[in-house]
C-alpha cells in the first residue's frame, strides 16, 4: 500500500490517497479526505499535478491503514480513458458523474447534455438531487483536473437524484 499526497495546479489544499494505479495521463487513488478515512475513488490528471509526496505523514497514514487491516476496495469495470469517455463511463455506471476543474472548492455533478469541440455542457444535478436541464454553463474539458466516484457524498447525491426521478415518474402516472 502506498499513500501519496498531490499538489494540484491552481488548488491551495493538497489531496491525499492510496495509490491504486496510473497510466501516462491519470492517477487513480482511494481518496483520503481527512486523517485515516478512505472515501471512494478519485482520478487526478497528471498534467495538473505539480508535486507527488510520499513522506513521513503519508508513511504514518500507510501504517495506520495497515494496522486497521484496511482492505483497499477495487473500482470494478474501470479502465483509463480520456476525460469525456471517463465521464460517459461514470454516467453509464452510476447515472451521473462528479468532476472538479480549476476551482478546487466546487464539485460539479451532472449528466452530459452535449459537447462542442473542447466544451462540455451538462445537465446539472443539484445537492437536493434535482436535475437542472439546460444548465448551459460551458466547461472546458481541458481544465478538468479530477473525476470522483463512490464517495459518501457522491452516493448521497445519486440516491437523491434517483428518488427525485422516481417521484417525478410516480406523479406523472
Amino acid at each position: 500500500m502506498k499513500v501519496e499526497t498531490y499538489k494540484i495546479k491552481g488548488w491551495k489544499e493538497k489531496e491525499t490517497g492510496v495509490l491504486i494505479s496510473e497510466n501516462d495521463n491519470w492517477i487513480l487513488v482511494n481518496h483520503i479526505p481527512v486523517d485515516y478515512v478512505i472515501d471512494g475513488f478519485k482520478l487526478y490528471r497528471k498534467k495538473f499535478i505539480k508535486k507527488r509526496i510520499n513522506g513521513e505523514s503519508e508513511k504514518k497514514i500507510e501504517r495506520v491503514l495497515n494496522l486497521k487491516n484496511k482492505n483497499i476496495p477495487a473500482l470494478k469495470g474501470f479502465e483509463f480513458n480520456n476525460v469525456l469517455e471517463t465521464l460517459k463511463w461514470s454516467e453509464k455506471k452510476y447515472g451521473l458523474f462528479e468532476f472538479q476543474d480549476k476551482g478546487e472548492t466546487e464539485l460539479f455533478y451532472g449528466k452530459i447534455n452535449r459537447t462542442e469541440n473542447d466544451i462540455l455542457i451538462i445537465d446539472m444535478i443539484k445537492s437536493n438531487g434535482k436535475i437542472e436541464e439546460n444548465y448551459d454553463f460551458e466547461f472546458s474539458i481541458k481544465k478538468i483536473r479530477s473525476i470522483t466516484f463512490e464517495t459518501d457524498y457522491f452516493e448521497s447525491i445519486r440516491l437523491l437524484m434517483n428518488d427525485e426521478i422516481k417521484n417525478y415518474l410516480q406523479q406523472k402516472n
